[in-house]
């Protein structure tokens, strides 16, 4: 086993001088998205820095940053548009008018300039407004003390403290560097959230002892605001040209890519087609408003607690024996989920503040739960404060980064299992560690600041005057 090495100079403040010394510059961390090698570093005073196309083994030192993004910048997070054509996009949160409202920026990756661009939005809610003069959405919210960006493909979710909600979007790319963005469903949050993540169709909340999971497609696919002054009668006796009509009209399973699609409905002997919006996921039946038999459906956000007991969300817990939705009893010191990352599309790591790591199954079932998903602990033999990991659902193991953020990083392998628990097992069985293996430590001299997985044998880490590559072969 070969561990190749590479340091990165981080670039100096613009005030720098050799005559006129300044104190040398401070990260406070990174976001790194994989897909088109796209780095974004964060300042000290809340800037950002954008490197497309950052490939940490060919250079030694940062050259400067194709986009700079001016403070104050509250949360950030790397999009991924699939609709029609794949692109990368970043977004960030500002607090504007002294806090009273919010605003979101859209940058957009030009691949042939390999640089971001600044995206102009189309939105049709009334509490979302693009400003020109900012060329950022306002969003007609406190922005309070704080807020979390969580993203993955064409959504992302929106956190804000202080008013105790959570908004999910849906972005489309309409082409060049024009988005659309519709707001799908507002959360209200009766409990504290430490951490948050949007990942292979689930929207995944880090709470107290435990972790809280919204499929996504609820959320995302909208409701039907009906007209209240269409009558039966007038629907029974069929539409005339200038009246509307209320149809159901059935959806196939699954993701509907793509902005366009035909749906034909019949009045009468008369089949009519009609050209609608379509672009969230569906299962079964939409109700649709055709007004004039030409305009789309009119969605509407769904809006839910964050507690709801309509089987919408479940609650796992990572120590307790009635791991279900209906768990509220915590204990008085409990551990707090602060981090979320995705190791394929059916298991995700937790992170808790006690430095355990926890493996959640999506989509199983354990015998005696009531819950379809179920917890498990690894073994490792550091406090982890920091995880990194690339999901991957091709292959039977899996590489995990984990680092004590002090100077110690640790790659570990996590072989596939299954979670299920037959009826004839116990259900002290459910409970066992997952068993984990030190493939390779990496001891640095600087203080871990932050790590990130660019594939499964490489990984960046950032220190406090530098920047690392590690690659392992």
């Amino acid at each position: 086993m070969v561990l190749e090495a590479h340091q990165l100079f981080l670039p100096k403040p613009p005030f720098f001088s050799p005559s006129f010394p300044s104190p040398p510059p401070h990260f406070s961390s990174f976001l790194f998205e994989p897909s088109s090698l796209s780095l974004a570093l964060f300042h000290s005073d809340s800037s950002i820095s954008l490197y497309p196309s950052f490939s940490p083994f060919s250079i030694s030192s940062f050259p400067p940053p194709q986009t700079t993004l001016p403070l104050p910048i509250s949360a950030a997070a790397f999009l991924l548009l699939r609709n029609p054509n794949p692109n990368t996009l970043f977004l960030i949160s500002s607090p504007i008018s002294g806090g009273s409202a919010l605003l979101l920026r859209f940058y957009i990756l030009n691949s042939k300039r390999k640089s971001f661009t600044p995206a102009k939005v189309v939105c049709n809610h009334t509490d979302l407004k693009f400003d020109e003069s900012k060329f950022g959405v306002i969003f007609g919210v406190s922005h309070g003390v704080s807020v979390k960006l969580a993203a993955d493909v064409n959504v992302f979710a929106l956190y804000s403290i202080s008013n105790g909600k959570i908004w999910v979007f849906a972005v489309k790319h309409l082409g060049g560097e024009e988005l659309k963005l519709i707001k799908c469903a507002v959360i209200d949050c009766s409990l504290s959230v430490f951490s948050m993540s949007v990942s292979f169709g689930f929207l995944i909340l880090g709470e107290d002892n435990g972790v809280r999971v919204f499929p996504l497609r609820p959320l995302v696919k909208g409701r039907v605001k009906k007209d209240k002054g269409a009558s039966k009668k007038s629907l029974n006796a069929g539409l005339e040209k200038d009246k509307m009509e209320i149809k159901k009209l059935p959806i196939r399973n699954g993701m509907i890519h793509g902005i366009n699609a035909e749906i034909c409905s019949a009045v009468g002997s008369k089949l009519t087609c009609v050209e609608t919006e379509l672009k969230f996921p569906s299962n079964g039946v939409l109700d649709k408003r055709i007004e004039n038999r030409t305009e789309s459906a009119k969605l509407r956000s769904v809006r839910l607690r964050q507690d709801s007991r309509e089987g919408i969300a479940n609650f796992v817990a990572f120590k307790n024996k009635d791991d279900n939705f209906e768990s509220i009893k915590i204990p008085a010191k409990s551990a707090k989920a602060i981090g979320i990352q995705a190791l394929s599309s059916t298991k995700v790591l937790i992170l808790d503040s006690e430095g355990n790591i926890h493996l959640l199954f999506l989509a199983t079932y354990v015998h005696g739960s009531e819950t379809p998903y179920h917890m498990k602990q690894l073994t490792h033999n550091i406090k982890v404060r920091k995880l990194a990991v690339l999901p991957d659902s091709s292959t039977r193991s899996q590489t995990v980064w984990i680092s004590d953020a002090l100077h110690t990083v640790h790659m570990i392998v996590v072989t596939d299992m299954d979670a299920s628990v037959n009826q004839t097992d116990s259900k002290d069985s459910a409970e066992k560690l997952v068993q984990t293996s030190v493939v390779q430590a990496i001891f640095s001299r600087e203080k871990v600041q932050e790590i990130a997985a660019l594939s499964a044998n490489t990984i960046l880490l950032l220190g406090q005057g530098s920047m690392f590559a590690y690659a392992i072969s």
